[in-house]
């Protein structure tokens, strides 16, 4: 029987790693997880308290298929209390989790063969969910000297000309940010050029040191993503939102009603009360710090090489050059060796991260310190 070429992609490796980290636990082996970007603590308190209330009480069947106006409504109050800018209610749809959202918008802003560029390295589900819509995915070689970004020169070197960009600042897999000049120099760049820029703002809320800023100070055209499930530490719920432009918002609605009816109800509940838990979730961002300063003393005393700046997000992204050219066959072998499970560079960049790890801190502070030594311990004796 047939199979799609669409599903030819390439794995998601943190999720490989996962599988095989969960496969030893289950033989009794004591694993670290730091493939993953999820935050340990869950939910906040409150949030969970309203998902009983919900339970007990709640209506909880379909919802109108961008979100529950009143959710919608308190995320745009999000944007002018945190940022400081005025976002219509009507242009915020709520999506399943931050994933769904980016494929509304893959769907309604690109055609088939339309060409959207983002940095080398970068997460491997805008270049798979992209290839599967049949859309072609331009790598730009972003490097330390441009805190792994995409920059103005990167796009001006482009051969042939590109319909979308997908920006994230913080970054997945580097947690470095876009400095705020070039920022605004892209999104100018893109808007004279009538490129799309999708802004993916999912760490925002998880900095140590400057604030984080939306594409929407610098772009009215642009799409913005983001969701509950890293600082508000909101997983498992699968909910996120979108900012699109008002040219999106009727073509994205039309797309939800069709592709998912809305989003689940249940989660909306807590998402709705997650916004009044600040205090719990920054204490979350203090222990990502914690376990940031752990690791960054820690990796070159063991031999890793160069460490990206971790401006935000929860992740080292590290080379490994010095110790592998193979970082996908390292990982297992740290794996077994150690009980750490980590991501290979391959999973962001299929054309150096051989070179390279991804070492995710979202964990307690006792798993990260025990990582650390393990690390040290293993490499110093090899």
């Amino acid at each position: 029987m047939k199979v799609s070429k669409r599903a030819d992609v390439a794995p998601f490796y943190a999720m490989e790693i996962l599988k095989t980290a969960n496969e030893m636990a289950d033989g009794g082996a004591d694993i670290m997880h730091m493939e993953t970007g999820e935050p340990v603590s869950g939910a906040p308190s409150k949030a969970i308290e309203a998902a009983h209330a919900a339970l007990d009480h709640a209506h909880l069947g379909y919802t109108e298929a961008q979100g529950d106006p009143i959710l919608r409504a308190r995320i745009a109050q999000h944007y002018a209390e945190y940022y400081g800018q005025q976002v219509a209610p009507e242009r915020v749809a709520v999506t399943i989790g931050a994933s769904g959202g980016l494929l509304l918008a893959f769907l309604a802003a690109f055609d088939v063969g339309d060409r959207v560029a983002m940095a080398d390295p970068s997460y491997p589900a805008y270049r798979n969910t992209l290839a599967a819509l049949g859309l072609e995915t331009v790598g730009l070689p972003a490097s330390p000297e441009t805190r792994f970004q995409p920059t103005v020169k990167l796009l001006r070197a482009l051969e042939k000309p590109i319909q979308g960009l997908i920006i994230s600042s913080p970054s997945n897999p580097t947690g470095t940010m876009i400095p705020r000049a070039e920022f605004e120099a892209v999104a100018k760049y893109c808007d004279g050029e009538g490129i799309r820029i999708i802004s993916d703002e999912i760490y925002h809320g998880i900095t140590y040191g400057e604030r984080a800023e939306t594409i929407l100070a610098y772009s009215d055209s642009a799409i913005v993503a983001n969701g509950f499930s890293k600082y508000f530490a909101m997983t498992g719920w699968r909910l996120g939102w979108m900012v699109f432009p008002s040219d999106l918002v009727r073509p994205v609605e039309r797309l939800a009603q069709n592709i998912f009816i809305s989003p689940p109800a249940l989660s909306q509940h807590v998402a709705l009360a997650a916004f009044d838990c600040r205090e719990e979730l920054d204490a979350n961002v203090a222990r990502y710090a914690e376990n940031r300063k752990i690791l960054q003393l820690a990796l070159p005393q063991a031999g890793f090489g160069d460490l990206a700046p971790s401006d935000g997000a929860f992740y080292v992204y590290a080379d490994v050059s010095r110790l592998t050219n193979d970082s996908q066959q390292f990982c297992q072998d740290m794996l077994k060796a150690t009980g750490v499970a980590v991501t290979p560079g391959i999973d962001f960049d299929t054309a150096r991260g051989n070179r390279y790890v991804r070492i995710s801190f979202a964990s307690d502070r006792e798993t990260v310190s025990r990582a650390a030594d393990a690390l040290i311990h293993w490499l110093k004796s090899e």
